[in-house]
């Protein structure tokens, strides 16, 4: 029976080295993992003390892994959707509780990826473990994919012997969020269409059919009403070229708008602008609302998935903070890390934040005196996404009739204003 030679760190954090008899490298492993140890590395204790045999088998490896990049088509660390993420969290988690090691789980799911992308990241994840480096740190050379919610709450699960588990509450998150986030798209894109349709028909009706009808109306020789009037004039405005040559006034008030908000855009991504945007975004009547909910359930869900997978509380929210998506939100958990760290609890700073709503800082307090912090979070993460599920549906059934009576109100006036001159000339007739 050969022996192996391995590297594995125990649940502390720390080294260490030894050799066992096993049948081969994979029962080698699953004996080293019963010891409670996460294992780094494990090689034949003949090939280990062979530097030829080594250098070979390296040699070897290299060129395996170069005609890899040369026949493969994706990019690794490129990146791919949220969606796919969960995925390969779930199905690693499946392959490492099903008891296969870590490199070989990698491998297995490196040969079914269909995603080019994630393939080759994959691919560079099980080169790096292989090398001996632990899996958060291959995860961690990937920093636009692998977030530092992703890589810390694997490292917590590496120290702590239950990467599996980490996996596992990774995925839950993502699905989570993702379902949250999707519902949120969804609802807002129905009345996006309905204002896109809106603009395009104005400015068609402007444009092309309003311009026709005061055609009809100019040999008359009459006096137009007064709104029919205020109708021509401002399709007459909309064609003049006045500003700039050959662009209607019409083409560039779009083009305005579109500049509009993309400077609004860029201008959020700034810390001015963003505090300020970000501020407006929680004070504008119903939406406000609706934001603070998501942002409250975004916390509770972060810092409770974290702290339950073994994250110390303070890195935890520091990550919740770099996580928050908002800045006035960001601000408020600087201030309770700020607060637990000179050995405050956690409710006093997230009371005097004004973002936090009682129930939350109720279920926060039980869980700090209970020591179940991390139990109540979720509860109060499942429940802050049922209404923010809730209050879209509001605002979309809200949305959605006023958009429409809007549209018809606009469409319907100037179709009486075109055709009010033609009433006035069957009357006189």
């Amino acid at each position: 029976m050969p022996n192996f030679k391995y590297t594995a760190l125990d649940q502390n954090g720390a080294e260490k080295t030894g050799i066992v008899s096993a049948d081969n490298k994979i029962a080698a492993m699953e004996m080293v993992r019963a010891q409670g140890l996460l294992v780094r590395e494990c090689v034949e204790a003949d090939a280990a003390s062979s530097p030829a045999r080594a250098e070979k088998a390296q040699d070897s490896s290299g060129k395996k892994s170069r005609g890899k990049k040369k026949s493969g088509q994706g990019k690794a660390g490129a990146s791919v959707s949220q969606k796919e993420l969960m995925i390969f969290s779930r199905q690693l988690a499946t392959l490492i509780d099903a008891g296969l090691p870590l490199l070989q789980s990698l491998q297995v799911l490196n040969k079914q990826e269909p995603n080019p992308n994630l393939r080759a990241t994959i691919g560079s994840l099980a080169d790096a473990v292989q090398g001996g480096s632990t899996f958060s740190d291959a995860l961690s050379t990937f920093p636009k994919l692998f977030n530092r919610l992703f890589v810390n709450m694997v490292k917590a699960g590496e120290i702590g012997g239950v990467l599996e588990v980490v996996l596992k509450r990774l995925a839950e998150y993502q699905e989570k969020a993702g379902k949250l986030r999707g519902k949120i798209v969804s609802a807002m894109v129905y009345p996006m269409i309905i204002m896109v349709i809106a603009v395009g028909i104005l400015v068609f009706l402007m444009l092309v059919i309003v311009p026709k009808f005061k055609q009809m109306f100019e040999g008359q020789n009459m006096e137009l009403p007064a709104f029919s009037q205020f109708v021509f004039n401002f399709s007459d405005n909309c064609m003049a070229t006045d500003v700039i040559p050959f662009v209607p006034n019409a083409f560039l008030a779009i083009a305005l708008i579109v500049g509009a908000i993309v400077f609004l855009t860029l201008w959020r991504r700034t810390p001015k602008g963003g505090r300020v945007v970000d501020n407006m975004m929680l004070k504008i009547p119903k939406l406000g609302h609706l934001n603070q909910v998501n942002a409250v359930a975004r916390f509770s869900r972060t810092f409770g998935t974290l702290v339950s997978s073994g994250v110390p509380i303070l890195q935890a929210l520091n990550i919740t903070r770099d996580t928050s998506g908002n800045i006035i939100v960001a601000d408020a958990v600087s201030k309770v890390h700020d607060a637990v760290r000179e050995g405050e609890s956690i409710v006093t700073p997230m009371t005097t934040s004004n973002i936090f709503p009682p129930m939350v800082l109720s279920m926060v307090d039980v869980g700090e005196e209970t020591g179940r912090l991390p139990e109540m979070l979720m509860r109060v993460a499942d429940v802050y996404d049922e209404e923010v599920d809730n209050s879209v549906t509001a605002l979309t059934a809200m949305l959605e009739p006023l958009m429409i009576v809007g549209l018809a109100v606009v469409v319907g006036s100037i179709v009486l204003a075109m055709f009010m001159p033609m009433m006035e000339i069957i009357k006189n007739v």
